[in-house]
C-alpha cells in the first residue's frame, strides 16, 4: 500500500468510500460550505438565454462564438485597462468592472460580477480559465444568486482546487500520486520541514490555482527561501491566496492530461489525452493531441484513472485530470483542473466535439447521450498541435514585451485554426495581464504533418511592434526530438540551441517605416552639411545587356598568374593605363565621402562592360570605411562584396594607411594583417599602402600585411613641396629617390607617387617620374594627384610622357576642383598617340551623364557650395584635396565660414609650427585642427609657441607630438613638443610595435553577446578598428533595417506627404509605400504618430520627438555597454528594492524585484561594486531598458 503523510490519513479514510452519487442525487444542506448543485436544481433541461463570461481575452471570445452559434446573447466585462480590448466588442453587451482596482483584481470582483448579472438578465456565467475559474466561492455565489455556473459544482471546484484535498481524493479513488504536503503551507518553516523529511528536489505549487503561477522548482536548500517568497508572492497576485502546496519533484517526466466531460445524470466520458510536456517555467508552450508515441496500455490506465477519479466526486461539466509519466512508464496524478483548459482546442480538433458548447448544454441540464457523446463513439481523427504565441522575447530569457502592435498578419489555410483576442494592428499589449497573444492550432493526419502545417503557418505570421516567441516555436517544431513525439518536461532545458539559435524575422518593411518616421519627426539621420536639399531627380542608368558576360580585363591576369605577373603585364602594356577614382577619392573630395553604395551599384554593370581595360577602380579604404558606417549606415564590407559581384573583371584598388589600416590611429599588428586578409578575401586586389608621414616602419607593416593577403602591393610615396624648386630644401628629389629605393627593396609590386594636395606641377612631374623610370626601368609607376589648382590634366600628361604607366582620373562630371583630373580630357588628349588609353570616349560621356545627375542628389554635401573654382593658392597652403572641402565645412560648422581665408593662412603657419609635415590623413587633420584652433582663439604661430605650455591644444595635435602617428621626417619640432607634452608618454618608434595583439576571439564573443550569433569575421575587424562607430552602426541597423535599399533622396530626407514610391528590399520583393501624414505631438508621451500606406494597407508608427522630449521629464535609460548601469529587462512594476545608495554589492546579488504579466523577476547585480544611485521606488511602473540602479565598479 502507498505510504501516506500522517496528517492525510484521516482525510483519506473519510473519502475512501464508493463513488459519490451524481449531482442530481445530492441535495445541498446547511452543513456544507459549498453545494454540489443549486437549490432549485433539477434534471429537467432549461435553455440558457444570456451568458456572461467572467474573463477577458481569447477565452472570452471563444465562449462568445460558441454562444452566438447556439443563439445565446453574450455579455462581456472589462477592466479599465481593457477598455480598448477586442473581447468587449465581440459581445452583445459589455460592462466595466473594478473601477479603481488593480488590473487583475478587477476580474476578481465577485460581488460586482453578480450585480451585473442580476441587473442585466444574465442567467449563466462562464468563468473561462484563470481568474475566478477555480474559485468555489464564485461558483457558489452564482448559484446563490440563481445564476447557472457553467462548470463543475462549487463543492467539486473546491475539492479539486484544494490540491491537498484533490490529492487525498485521488488516493481514496485508487489513483497513484507523488509524495506531497498534508495541506497548504504558508510558512518557510513548514517548507523546510517537508524538505527534511522527503529530500530534494521539490516543487512549489499555488494551492488555489494553476497555469504555472506560483510554481517553482527548488533543487537545493540554499534556494529554498528565495523561491518560497517568489512563489508565495506570485500565487497571491494571481489567485488572491499565497498558500502553497509542496510535492517531490519528478525528474524528466512527460506531462499527460486527460480531458473529461460529465453530465448531471452521472455520465462521464474521456476525450483522450493531450501531451503538454513542452513547457517553459512550468507553463505549457506547445500542446499535442493525442500524445505521440504513448503506449496504448498506459493510455488506457490513465484514461481509466481519470474516469475513476471523476466518478468518485460526481464530476459534472468539463475538466482535465493531469498526470506525470516517469521514465519507467508509471503515471502519477498531480491535479484536476476543474475548468476549461487553454489547450482544449487540440482535443476539439481531433474529436470533433465543441467542448464549450458541450459545457453550455450540460449546464442547461442535457445529458451526454442526448448530445450524441458516448465513450463508444468517441474517436480520434489525426493529430493536432497548439502553439501559444506570446509577447515574450526568447533571446532574452522570455522577458515579456509590451507596446503597440504596429502590424499583425496571421498564418491561415487548410487545417489551421486561430483563437485570438488582442491581435490586431494598433492593439496595445499591456504589462498587466498574461503575455498570450494568439493560440494557433494545426490539424493534420499525423504528428509530423501537423508539425509541418504549423511551421508553415508560423512562417506566415507578421507581428511587428513587440517581440514574440515565434522564432523559438519554429525551432521547437523543426527539432528532430519534437518531431519524433518523444519529449519530456526537460526538452527545452536539454536543448539550449532552441533558445540560442533564435533568428527573429527581419521585419524590414516596418523598420523602414520607422526610419521614414524618424526622418519626418527628428530630421536627417545623416547630418546635412548645408541648407541645400537633395534634388528630386532620377539618374539615367545606361543600358547594359542582361546576359552578356563581362569582357576580360586586367583582373583576369591577376587571378590566373598572381601579383608579379600582373605588375609585369602593366609595365609591358602599350599606352597609358587609367585608374578611375570616381568610386572613392572623387566623391570623398567633392561630396564629403557621402556617396552611397546604392548609387555606386547602379552604374557598376556599365563600368564592367565598357571600361574593362582600366588598370583599376578605386572603390574602398581611406575615409569611405568609417563614413559608410558612421553616416551612411551601411556596411563597407557589403559594399565591397556587392561591387565585386557587379564588376568581376576590373581590379579593385583601396587606400591602406600603413599600420593605421583604414583608421586614424595605430592598431595591434594582428588587426592590420587580419584586415588585409579579409579585404582580399572579399574582393580587393590592389593595396595602395602609404603613411601620412612617409614613415617607413609603418609602411612596411602595411606592405607585409597586404602582400601576405595575396594582394598587389603598391607602395605610395606621399608628395609634398616642389622638387623643381631649388628653394624648397626639405622634400627634395633626393629625398623621394632614397625613399623609393627603400620601398622597392622591400618588395613593392608597383611604385606610386601620391600627390594628395595637387602640388605636382608638370615640370616637377617630368623630373620626378623620369628620375624614377631611369632608376627602376622594370617597376610600374603610378601617379595620383588632385586638380585643385586646375593643372592636374597637364601634370598627368607630363607624367605619362616621362614614363608613368598609370595615372588617376575621375569621370568628367566628378573631376576637377579638389577631385582628380578629368577622364575625358586625358582620354581625348592621348587619342591616336602612342599613349592612347583605348577608352571609348562616347562611353565616358554616358558614364559622366549618370554622375552629373547623381551628384545633384548629394547637394547638401556639394563642395561647390563653398568652392566655386580651382584655386592656385594650394601651392602655398598645401591643403590636400580630400581635406580642402571638409575643412571648409568644418569652418562653417564652427562659425568660421567667413574666415576661411584666415583658416588657410593659419594652415600654413600650423604646418610650419609642426615641422612642415607630409600632409595626408591623418597628419593633415593634425595641421587642420591646429589651424582652426588658432583662428578660433585668435592666435598667431608665435602665440602658440609662446603659450604652448598653457594652451589646451586639440587632442590630435597632442597625440602627434607624443608620437602616436609615427616619426616625422626631420624629427619633431622643438621646443614646441616638450612644452606641449611635458611629462606625457612619448613613443619613439613604430607606435603599434609595442601594442599587445587584439584578442579577436574574445571580441567576437562580446559582439555575439550584444548582437546575436550572426556576427561575421568582418564585423569583428570593423569593431576592432572603430569600436564606437561599429556599435552605433549595428544598433542603427537593428532599429531601422536595410536603409541601403532606399534611393538617396529618400535616405537623406524621406518622402513628401502623399508621395508614393517603391523600395526593393531584395530581388523579387518590392514594397509599395505612400507617406500619408504626420500626427500631432502627444504631450503625455512625447510621441508623434506617422501614417503610411504599405502595399495597400494602412500602417502607422509611433516616433519619439527628440526636441519635445528635451522639454519633458523622461525616466533615464540604461547606458549601453556599461555593465554597472542596470536596467529593467521588461516593462512592469517594481515590487521590492533590496539595496540602498551606498551599499556594497557582490556580483549576482539581488537588487530589485519586478512584476509583469503576473510573473516576478529578480534583477541581480551584473558586477560587484557600490550602489551609486537608485532611479526607482517601490510601486514604480518601468518600461524596458529604464534605469533601475547604478553600480560604481
Amino acid at each position: 500500500m502507498q505510504r501516506l503523510p500522517l496528517g492525510i490519513k484521516s482525510l483519506v479514510n473519510r473519502l475512501h468510500r464508493p463513488a459519490l452519487p451524481c449531482a442530481s442525487q445530492v441535495r445541498f444542506t446547511h452543513t456544507d460550505k459549498y453545494s454540489t448543485l443549486s437549490a432549485e436544481h433539477n434534471v429537467e433541461s432549461k435553455p440558457i438565454e444570456k451568458v456572461l463570461v467572467a474573463n477577458r481575452g481569447e477565452i472570452a471570445i471563444r465562449v462568445f462564438r460558441a454562444c452566438t452559434e447556439l443563439g445565446i446573447r453574450t455579455v462581456a466585462v472589462y477592466s479599465e485597462q481593457d477598455k480598448q480590448h477586442m473581447h468587449r466588442g465581440k459581445a452583445d453587451e459589455a460592462y466595466l468592472i473594478g473601477h479603481g482596482l488593480p488590473p487583475v483584481q478587477a476580474y476578481l470582483a465577485i460581488p460586482e460580477i453578480i450585480r451585473i448579472c442580476q441587473e442585466n438578465g444574465v442567467d449563466a456565467v462562464h468563468p473561462g480559465y484563470g481568474f475566478l475559474s477555480e474559485r468555489a466561492d464564485f461558483a457558489q455565489a452564482c448559484l446563490d444568486a440563481g445564476i447557472k455556473f457553467i462548470g463543475p459544482s462549487p463543492k467539486v471546484v473546491h475539492q479539486m482546487g484544494d490540491k491537498v484535498e484533490a490529492r487525498a481524493i485521488a488516493i481514496a479513488a485508487g489513483v497513484p500520486v507523488v509524495a506531497g504536503t498534508d495541506g497548504p503551507v504558508s510558512s518557510l518553516q513548514e517548507a523546510k520541514a517537508f524538505c527534511e523529511e522527503h529530500g530534494m528536489p521539490i516543487i512549489f505549487k499555488a494551492a488555489y490555482g494553476g497555469g504555472g503561477r506560483g510554481m517553482r522548482v527548488v533543487k537545493s536548500v540554499s534556494e529554498l527561501e528565495e523561491n518560497f517568497n517568489r512563489a508565495t508572492s506570485e500565487a497571491k497576485a494571481a489567485f488572491g491566496d499565497g498558500s502553497l502546496f509542496i510535492e517531490r519533484f519528478i525528474e524528466r517526466p512527460r506531462h499527460i492530461e486527460v480531458q473529461i466531460l460529465g453530465d448531471s445524470v452521472g455520465n462521464i466520458v474521456h476525450l483522450y489525452e493531450r501531451d503538454c510536456s513542452v513547457q517553459r517555467r512550468h507553463q505549457k508552450v506547445v500542446e499535442i493531441a493525442p500524445a505521440p508515441e504513448l503506449d496504448v496500455a498506459l493510455r488506457d490506465r490513465m484514461t481509466s484513472d481519470a474516469i475513476k477519479l471523476a466518478q468518485h466526486v460526481g464530476y459534472e461539466n468539463a475538466g482535465t485530470v493531469e498526470f506525470l509519466v516517469d521514465e519507467h512508464g508509471k503515471h502519477y496524478f498531480i491535479e484536476v483542473n476543474a475548468r476549461l483548459q487553454v489547450e482544449h482546442t487540440v482535443t476539439e480538433e481531433v474529436t470533433g466535439i465543441d467542448l464549450v458548447q458541450s459545457q453550455i448544454h450540460v449546464a442547461e441540464g442535457r445529458s451526454l447521450p442526448d448530445l450524441g457523446i458516448t465513450q463508444e463513439n468517441m474517436l480520434v481523427r489525426g493529430s493536432a498541435i497548439q502553439c501559444r504565441i506570446t509577447t515574450e522575447d526568447p533571446a532574452k530569457g522570455f522577458q515579456p514585451d509590451t507596446g503597440r502592435l504596429e502590424v499583425y498578419r496571421s498564418g491561415e489555410g487548410m487545417g489551421i485554426r486561430i483563437d485570438s483576442a488582442s491581435a490586431f494592428a494598433g492593439a496595445i499589449v499591456s504589462p498587466h495581464y498574461d503575455s498570450l497573444l494568439v493560440k494557433i492550432i494545426a490539424h493534420a493526419q499525423d504528428h509530423q504533418s501537423a508539425s509541418d502545417k504549423m511551421q508553415r503557418a508560423l512562417s506566415e505570421f507578421r507581428i511587428r511592434g513587440v517581440k514574440t516567441n515565434i522564432p523559438f516555436l519554429k525551432n521547437v517544431l523543426t527539432h528532430k526530438k519534437f518531431r519524433s513525439g518523444l519529449v519530456d518536461t526537460h526538452f527545452i532545458d536539454d536543448n539550449p540551441d532552441l533558445l540560442h539559435d533564435i533568428f527573429p524575422s527581419q521585419n524590414r518593411a516596418q523598420k523602414l517605416l520607422h526610419y521614414f518616421g524618424h526622418l519626418k519627426v527628428n530630421g536627417p539621420s545623416t547630418p546635412l552639411a548645408t541648407d541645400l536639399l537633395p534634388a528630386d531627380v532620377t539618374p539615367p542608368i545606361p543600358e547594359v545587356p542582361f546576359d552578356k558576360p563581362a569582357p576580360a580585363g586586367f583582373r583576369d591576369i591577376l587571378l590566373k598568374e598572381g601579383p608579379e605577373a600582373f605588375a609585369k603585364a602593366v609595365r609591358q602594356h602599350k599606352g597609358l593605363l587609367l585608374m578611375d577614382t570616381t568610386f572613392r577619392d572623387a566623391h570623398q573630395s567633392l561630396l564629403a565621402t557621402r556617396v552611397r553604395t546604392h548609387d555606386l551599384l547602379n552604374i557598376s554593370p556599365f563600368v564592367s562592360q565598357n571600361f574593362n581595360n582600366l588598370f583599376s577602380v578605386e572603390n574602398w579604404g581611406g575615409a569611405t570605411f568609417d563614413v559608410a558606417m558612421r553616416f551612411l549606415h551601411e556596411c563597407p564590407w557589403e559594399r565591397l562584396q556587392s561591387m565585386r559581384s557587379q564588376i568581376p573583371n576590373i581590379p579593385f584598388q583601396m587606400l591602406l594607411r600603413g599600420a593605421n589600416a583604414v583608421g586614424y590611429t595605430s592598431y595591434p599588428d594582428n588587426v592590420v594583417f587580419k584586415f588585409c586578409e579579409l579585404a582580399h578575401k572579399n574582393g580587393m586586389d590592389i593595396f595602395r599602402v602609404f603613411d601620412c608621414l612617409n614613415y617607413v616602419p609603418n609602411m612596411k607593416l602595411g606592405m607585409e600585411a597586404a602582400g601576405q593577403s595575396g594582394g598587389v602591393v603598391q607602395a605610395a610615396i606621399s608628395y609634398s613641396g616642389d622638387v623643381s624648386d631649388p628653394m624648397k630644401s626639405k622634400y627634395t628629389l633626393d629625398y623621394y629617390m632614397d625613399l623609393a629605393t627603400e620601398l622597392v627593396a622591400m618588395g613593392t609590386h608597383i611604385l606610386c607617387i601620391k600627390d594628395m594636395a595637387g602640388l605636382l606641377k608638370p615640370k616637377s612631374a617630368t623630373l620626378l617620374v623620369k628620375s624614377l623610370r631611369d632608376k627602376f626601368p622594370d617597376m610600374p609607376i603610378h601617379i595620383h594627384t588632385h586638380d585643385t589648382a586646375g593643372a592636374g590634366v597637364a601634370a598627368m600628361l607630363a607624367s605619362a610622357q616621362a614614363g608613368a604607366d598609370v595615372v588617376d582620373v575621375a569621370v568628367d562630371s566628378m573631376s576637377g576642383l579638389t577631385s582628380q583630373p578629368s577622364m575625358g580630357a586625358v582620354v581625348s588628349a592621348l587619342e591616336n598617340t602612342e599613349l592612347d588609353t583605348k577608352i571609348p570616349l562616347d562611353k565616358v560621356f554616358d558614364y559622366s551623364s549618370y554622375w552629373e545627375v547623381t551628384r545633384q542628389l548629394y547637394a547638401p554635401f556639394e563642395c561647390c557650395t563653398t568652392l566655386k573654382s580651382g584655386n592656385a593658392d594650394i601651392y602655398k597652403n598645401e591643403i590636400p584635396g580630400g581635406q580642402y572641402t571638409n575643412l571648409q565645412f568644418q569652418a562653417f560648422s564652427l562659425g568660421l565660414g567667413s574666415q576661411f581665408t584666415e583658416v588657410k593662412k593659419a594652415y600654413v603657419e600650423a604646418n610650419q609650427l609642426l615641422g612642415d609635415l607630409i600632409k595626408v590623413t591623418p597628419s593633415s587633420k593634425v595641421v587642420g585642427d591646429l589651424a582652426q584652433f588658432m583662428v578660433q582663439n585668435k592666435l598667431s604661430g608665435a602665440d602658440v609657441e609662446t603659450k604652448a605650455e598653457e594652451l589646451s591644444l586639440p587632442k590630435s595635435v597632442v597625440e602627434f607630438l607624443q608620437g602616436y602617428l609615427g616619426q616625422p621626417y626631420g624629427g619633431f619640432p622643438e621646443p614646441l613638443r616638450t612644452k606641449v607634452i611635458k611629462d606625457m608618454p612619448r613613443i619613439d618608434g613604430r607606435p603599434g610595435e609595442t601594442m599587445q595583439p587584439e584578442d579577436l576571439d574574445s571580441l567576437k564573443e562580446k559582439l555575439i553577446e550584444k548582437h546575436g550569433s550572426r556576427v561575421r569575421e568582418e564585423d569583428v575587424i570593423s569593431a576592432a578598428l572603430y569600436p564606437k562607430v561599429h556599435e552605433d552602426y549595428m544598433n542603427f541597423h537593428k532599429e531601422f533595417g536595410p536603409v541601403n535599399c532606399l534611393s538617396t533622396r529618400l535616405f537623406l530626407t524621406g518622402p513628401d506627404v502623399a508621395e508614393e514610391f517603391e523600395v526593393e528590399i531584395e530581388r523579387g520583393k518590392t514594397l509599395h509605400v505612400k507617406f500619408l501624414a504626420l500626427g500631432e505631438l502627444n504631450k503625455a508621451t512625447g510621441e508623434r504618430e506617422v501614417f503610411f500606406e504599405l502595399n495597400g494597407q494602412l500602417r502607422s508608427v509611433m516616433i519619439k520627438d527628440k526636441q519635445a522630449l528635451k522639454e519633458m521629464h523622461v525616466h533615464p535609460k540604461v547606458q549601453p555597454g556599461v555593465k554597472g548601469s542596470v536596467g529593467a529587462p521588461m516593462p512592469g512594476e517594481v515590487i521590492d528594492i533590496r539595496v540602498k545608495v551606498g551599499d556594497k554589492v557582490e556580483k549576482g546579488k539581488p537588487l530589485v524585484v519586478l512584476s509583469a504579466m503576473k510573473m516576478e523577476m529578480v534583477i541581480n547585480a551584473p558586477v560587484s561594486g557600490k550602489i551609486k544611485g537608485i532611479s526607482v521606488t517601490t510601486g514604480y511602473q518601468v518600461q524596458g531598458e529604464d534605469l533601475l540602479v547604478d553600480i560604481e565598479e
